[in-house]
């Protein structure tokens, strides 16, 4: 029996929400949104055909509350509710608050969810059904004790996993027993926080191995598909940045046996709708694989699949929560071409991958044949540490992978968020590595690559670029008041209208003179370029020595951001350097947020003497953990407690040194 499904409420947010409303309004659906404070105005909101407040910007009280997300359903008129990925998305109860409450699920059984979520569960489970598992200890229970005390039967290095969740939160690689019981701690904390469960296991890791895969598609009538795999090997610290499918390392036998592994791990569980069988595969025997985990929701990185087989998942979770059985059998399932992703985060690869954020002041976006964008953002768009550092993904399909890598590059320098640092640069390093395009890839590869990585200072045109918007708005200015020319007319010479200006960092002197028909730019004394400038509302057009460059351009505050093809900087004008000697300072040491977040643990008191090294406190953003150290011996003085909401820069102690010279005034 079919069920009518006319309006559907997006328990979600950000790019999944405006993505999975994007299907539905094709397929005639109504669409309702819910919303956090923090998000009243965000894109997804305003695309919905209606919206529903649930709460305070923390997740817990909004977007976690199961009871206010049905109520939303129920006073909406919603006969079905699409999770997303993350917040509910695998959460047993909130399936059986949709069931109880007679809306459908888009998504699997309560019951799948519940044993899949458990990874100490689903590896019995799949073991039943012939699926191949990682060697390890893993039944319920286990204290630190048990799990030290079996490590070196599993044999070192061993993966420490929490049983509840994903996406790498909680997960720690462990290569000395000495170093065990420290990483179980770190591990319980986060996957708790994380999950609300703090139950861990123990897996061997696999040397070089590689994280594919399989997408599977299932009906409430026993029918079973999947639909490829994909390669999603390059994380860092097990948060996938690129994923591709098909995967470059296997062969058609291997894409056969594993993508059977795959259905019969829905099999296990009675499972219906769109779900992801996840593997580990070494890069030395990819004829080998053993089961991780299935996530029993769709994936952040869904688009790649739908890209090479032209089916759209979201469209069939609908249609297998409405009750239809599937029209497709294994043998129409066909993979043409290569699709690529690359994850947009709010980070900054420069400063250790530290969260960011920060209003949107600007945004491009790429449009081209073979590209295809999902994404949350608009132009004032606030980036908070409230929710998941993503904010977008970037999707190229080609007709081989070399083609599609290539497209990939490009649409990522086409893609620009102005006013929050974001890691598209990096991103496009990693595009260039050698393994990469060549398909070597492993889960410790980017790792590896990372320390090679320096982001590129701001070029001379960015700079230029920064000036000339400066310079041109006095120029307009003049239109009114001809004395506020900035020609640099003078008696005797020419002044020019200069700027002292910080990017990264650089520090460089800008300095224009002429009129926009006519004027000449130098930086830092090098020799004098021809310039014409003009601008629009957001861009800014050089032609320097002849040659054109158009860049976008935004302002924030007393800032100016600054995008080409070449990159994304933010450039500030600062005064010029003063003429006298450094006043003394104490020495004391300064501990700074390195991000917006709250203080999860502080290990020391104010007054307590500490070593170099030491950790000091604990920074929690975007469900990552942070822990920040002395550089110093010294005494400590706490400007923080646990719970403190924290801005980016903000003194969160002081380290006074050890032995401090007496200033002799």
């Amino acid at each position: 029996m079919t069920t009518m499904i006319d309006t559907v409420l997006i328990a979600n947010r950000g790019e999944i929400a405006v993505r999975v409303a994007r299907t539905l309004r094709r397929m005639g659906i109504r669409t309702v949104a819910v919303y956090s404070d923090a998000d009243a105005d965000a894109r997804h909101v305003r695309e919905a055909d209606t919206a529903v407040r649930l709460g305070p910007a923390n997740a817990r009280e909004s977007y976690l509350d199961i009871a206010k997300v049905i109520a939303a359903a129920n006073s909406t008129g919603a006969q079905g509710i699409h999770p997303g990925y993350g917040f509910l998305s695998e959460n047993s109860e909130f399936a059986t608050a949709c069931a109880e409450a007679g809306i459908a699920f888009l998504g699997p059984p309560a019951k799948a969810i519940e044993v899949m979520g458990d990874k100490i569960a689903a590896k019995a489970a799949v073991s039943a059904f012939g699926v191949p598992v990682v060697p390890g200890i893993s039944r319920p229970g286990l204290t630190d004790a048990d799990l030290v005390a079996g490590a070196p039967d599993v044999g070192f290095p061993v993966l420490v996993k929490p049983s509840a969740g994903g996406g790498g939160k909680g997960m720690r690689l462990v290569e000395r027993a000495e170093d065990l019981p420290a990483a179980l701690t770190s591990a319980r904390r986060e996957a708790a926080s994380s999950f609300g469960d703090d139950t861990l296991f123990l897996e061997r890791f696999v040397l070089r191995p590689r994280h594919i895969e399989v997408q599977i598609l299932a009906d409430g009538h026993g029918n079973v598909i999947h639909l490829g795999e994909r390669e999603c090997s390059l994380q860092r610290r097990h948060q996938k940045v690129i994923e591709e499918a098909p995967s470059p390392l296997l062969d058609e036998a291997t894409r056969a046996r594993i993508g059977e592994a795959a259905c019969n791990t829905a099999r296990s569980v009675d499972y219906s709708g769109a779900g992801t069988v996840e593997f580990i595969v070494s890069a030395d025997r990819p004829d080998e694989f053993f089961f991780m985990e299935m996530n029993t929701r769709l994936q952040v990185e869904h688009p790649v699949t739908e890209m090479v087989t032209g089916l759209d998942l979201v469209e069939w979770q609908v249609r297998v929560a409405s009750g239809e059985p599937l029209t497709l059998a294994q043998d129409d399932i066909l993979l043409t071409g290569h699709a690529i992703e690359a994850r947009v985060y709010a980070e900054d690869p420069g400063r250790g991958f530290l969260p960011t954020g920060g209003a949107v002041v600007g945004l491009r976006e790429p449009s081209a044949p073979g590209i295809r964008v999902d994404s949350g953002l608009a132009v004032g768009t606030e980036v908070g540490s409230n929710y998941d550092p993503m904010l977008s993904k970037v999707i190229a399909h080609g007709p081989d992978r070399a083609t599609a890598l290539r497209s990939l590059d490009r649409a990522l320098a086409d893609t620009a968020v102005l006013g929050v640092v974001t890691n598209i640069e990096f991103a496009r390093f990693l595009l260039a590595d050698n393994d990469v395009r060549a398909g070597n890839l492993d889960t410790g590869l980017l790792d590896r690559r990372v320390e090679d990585f320096v982001a590129a200072e701001a070029t001379d045109e960015a700079l230029i670029a920064a000036t000339a918007v400066q310079w041109l708005d006095a120029w307009q200015t003049a239109e009114q008041d001809i004395w506020a020319a900035p020609s640099g007319w003078r008696v005797g010479k020419h002044a020019s209208f200069h700027r002292r200006l910080a990017s990264g960092g650089r520090t460089a002197h800008v300095a224009i003179t002429g009129t926009t028909a006519a004027a000449t730019v130098v930086v830092d004394a090098g020799s004098p370029r021809t310039l014409r400038a003009t601008a629009t509302e957001n861009s800014v057009d050089l032609v320097l020595d002849g040659l054109r460059e158009s860049m976008t351009f935004a302002r924030s505050g007393s800032a100016t951001w600054i995008s080409s093809s070449r990159g994304t900087w933010r450039v500030d004008r600062i005064a010029e350097a003063s003429v006298r000697e450094d006043d003394a300072h104490s020495g004391d040491a300064e501990i700074l947020s390195p991000m917006p977040g709250s203080i999860i643990a502080i290990g020391t008191t104010t007054g307590s003497a500490v070593s170099a090294g030491t950790a000091i406190v604990v920074v929690e953003a975007m469900k990552m953990e942070h822990t920040l150290t002395t550089p110093i011996d010294g005494t400590v003085e706490l400007t923080v407690a646990v719970g403190d909401q924290v801005r980016v820069d903000q003194v969160l102690a002081r380290i006074v040194p050890n032995h401090t010279e007496q200033d002799p005034s």
